[in-house]
């Protein structure tokens, strides 16, 4: 039984093993999904370049492009395609691995071998913050120095260029954004990441800095609140 049903939420699913791909394509349509599949990268790109995905599901060890290399193409795409929600699979369960991949912009990591409904779980997670939206639609930008953050949108603009972010980076700006100049429990902010410990906020955290902020290591905008989070002082 589908935990939510979303008959319009298209899937993509890349693993080279026929056998898990196939058992996947078939347990999450039978869960609501509309999924297509592909045996690996090159496949992969053509299918990106052509619709429009809700969610891509990247298997890390493949031949050819591994599921690094696809997620690094991916965020390098320009507009909505480019911040396509991604979750990795891999066999490989050591936290570099965990780590690179959250470096290249996935939102989630599942090591293999999983349980199915875990994975559901994970997509279910990572679409509800990509579908969150402030309920205030009034809401200003946020000033950050030479950058504007849209709480409402979910966008970042430097010096009037947008600067692409992920979805979960748009998930940890906005909570960081709600309450400006106060300091956000750290393990709170990772309840909703592959790794609860909170090691991927502080990749996440690293990642904005670069964007936002003049001189990263001496962040103005995004500070860390020692022995609590951090927090986000606006302008």
């Amino acid at each position: 039984m589908a935990l939510t049903e979303t008959p319009d939420r298209h899937l993509l699913v890349v693993d080279d093993d026929d056998r898990i791909r196939d058992l996947l394509k078939e347990y999450l349509a039978r869960n609501g999904f509309r999924v297509t599949a592909a045996p690996g990268g090159a496949a992969a790109r053509r299918l990106m370049e052509t619709l429009d995905f809700d969610l891509a599901v990247f298997d890390v060890m493949m031949p050819g492009e591994d599921g690094f290399s696809l997620t690094r193409w991916l965020r390098e795409r320009k507009g909505s395609a480019g911040r396509t929600p991604v979750l990795m699979l891999t066999a490989k369960g050591l936290p570099e691995d965990r780590i690179e991949g959250l470096k290249l912009g996935a939102d989630d990591y599942l090591g293999k071998p999983f349980e199915p409904e875990e994975l559901l779980l994970r997509i279910e997670s990572i679409l509800r913050r990509a579908q969150s939206r402030p309920q205030n639609g009034a809401n200003a930008p946020i000033s950050l120095g030479r950058c504007q953050f849209d709480l409402e949108r979910g966008e970042l603009s430097c010096g009037g260029a947008p600067i692409r972010l992920t979805e979960a980076e748009v998930a940890l700006l906005k909570r960081l954004a709600r309450s400006p100049h106060e300091p956000v429990d750290r393990l709170e902010l990772a309840r909703e990441t592959v790794d609860p410990s909170g090691r991927a906020v502080d990749v996440q955290v690293t990642r904005l800095r670069r964007k936002i902020e003049a001189d990263p290591k001496t962040p103005r905008y995004l500070q860390t609140v020692r022995g609590v989070g951090y927090l986000l002082a606006p302008d």
